[in-house]
């Protein structure tokens, strides 16, 4: 199936913020506070210098979506696109739509000149997950993240 993919609008944030709430459930077991997951999206579909959204739809029927956010390298002087918030409905699923918009998103990174890498970060125990990401020529380069949070 052909998907359209396209940069969400203010008009997706509900869908976005199930989206969301639905990943963060099935991927680590954690249940998300509304009220900071709401607003949270919103403010990113209002300034795209948060970040941007992008969904993967068939006929207006969403299948899937996938956020990106920004690191500046100071080492290599370009942007690398952290891939964020992917996810596709379970009925959708093994149908390519996680393909549908990797190529969208890899497609704008590489005709925009100042972006230099995509990343992602994925559970460690999401072996599947893995898998996929890195039949489309993700590699691990090395690190770890390590947080501090809340502050």
């Amino acid at each position: 199936m052909p998907w359209t993919v396209r940069p969400a609008t203010l008009a997706d944030a509900a869908t976005i913020i199930d989206f969301n709430r639905l990943l963060a459930q099935e991927s680590e077991g954690k249940a998300l506070d509304p009220e900071l997951l709401a607003p949270g999206v919103r403010a990113g579909l209002i300034d795209s210098n948060k970040g941007r959204y992008f969904i993967a739809e068939d006929a207006g029927a969403i299948a899937g979506q996938m956020g990106i956010t920004y690191e500046w390298s100071d080492w290599r002087n370009g942007w690398f696109w952290w891939i964020q918030s992917v996810y596709v409905r379970a009925e959708q699923r093994r149908r390519s739509v996680f393909r549908a918009l990797f190529d969208y998103v890899q497609a704008a990174a590489k005709n925009d000149p100042t972006v230099i890498g995509l990343r992602l970060y994925v559970e460690r125990d999401n072996v599947a997950a893995q898998r996929t990401y890195r039949s489309f020529g993700m590699v691990e380069p090395g690190y770890f993240v390590l947080e501090k949070y809340p502050l």
